[in-house]
């Protein structure tokens, strides 16, 4: 497995900040300057998770990594309503909007990915490229929910989390099971502590697909270039929803598998995942 190397010093290197997004205060931390990148997490996590990555990115790009709502420092609007995708999707428009920016490259895992995806292909105009990390776009992901057992079975989890009772089996110390780097995981166990269970639940209750699942088509043309980076020890979103991506995609995908990296890739893996995405968006602005 891959080390994790703690940025004791990422404090140093950053400024925090709100943006308003209608009635919700959206936290984010900023550094360096340049065309803007929006850095979302996913579940259970925080704007830490990019910890690794934005010091080099933001050599030459102004980072805003976020807090979702619901999590850690941003609003915890009570209700499943409030965490529906559209609402999601407003928070990354609010954020671009906010540094007065036309357009952005957006990079997410997890719900984060689901997020980026969306917002791709709800605003192609405001987004310049993309990339994802373990999160299948999501008419891949729900023709495996549909058709593959073994995705059905490793899902089991999301099932749970839309139940109405399912936050009463999650505290703040074991939703940082995941954690392997032990100097963060203090850290991380205050975040989830801010954090509310019930608003991170809701991201399943309100956009996670439930039974009987069925494909869903009719999604818009991703119109920028894509990276997809996926650890294929991930238990949770397998590789099989990695293939035929490129059918709902208009520009190029380039596509880094991590074969000793689980779900939290750029943890697990953080050179390279870091290295990556720093060549791909210098390759893509020589481009």
């Amino acid at each position: 497995m891959f080390a994790t190397t703690a940025n004791a010093d990422i404090e140093d290197l950053i400024e925090h900040g709100f943006v308003q997004s209608g009635a919700v205060k959206i936290h984010y931390v900023t550094a360096g300057e340049g065309p803007l990148v929006v850095m979302l997490h996913g579940f259970p996590d925080y704007w830490y998770t990019w910890r690794e990555q934005i010091p080099a990115i933001a050599k030459d790009h102004q980072v805003v990594a976020i807090d979702l709502r619901g999590f850690n420092k941003s609003d915890q609007p009570e209700g499943v309503e409030n965490y529906a995708m559209p609402k999601l999707v407003g928070d990354v428009e609010a954020v671009v909007k906010h540094f007065g920016k036309s357009q952005t490259t957006v990079i997410g895992h997890d719900w984060g990915g689901m997020i980026a995806w969306s917002f791709a292909m709800q605003h192609p105009e405001m987004t310049q490229r993309l990339v994802v990390l373990n999160l299948p776009h999501p008419a891949c992901l729900t023709r495996e929910l549909a058709s593959n057992p073994e995705q059905q079975k490793a899902s089991a989890y999301a099932r749970r989390f839309q139940q109405p009772d399912a936050a009463t089996d999650l505290t703040a110390m074991g939703l940082t099971f995941w954690v392997k780097d032990r100097s963060s995981r203090e850290r991380y166990v205050e975040a989830m502590k801010r954090s509310s269970i019930e608003g991170m639940l809701n991201y399943y209750k309100a956009n996670y697909p439930s039974e009987p699942y069925k494909q869903q088509t009719g999604f818009p043309m991703v119109k920028c270039p894509v990276l997809m980076i996926h650890g294929l020890k991930d238990t949770a979103l397998l590789a099989d929803g990695l293939n035929r991506t490129w059918e709902y995609l208009e520009k190029p995908l380039t596509l880094v598998t991590v074969p000793n990296a689980d779900h939290f890739v750029q943890q697990d893996a953080p050179a390279l995942v870091t290295r990556t995405i720093v060549r791909w968006l210098a390759d893509q602005h020589n481009n």
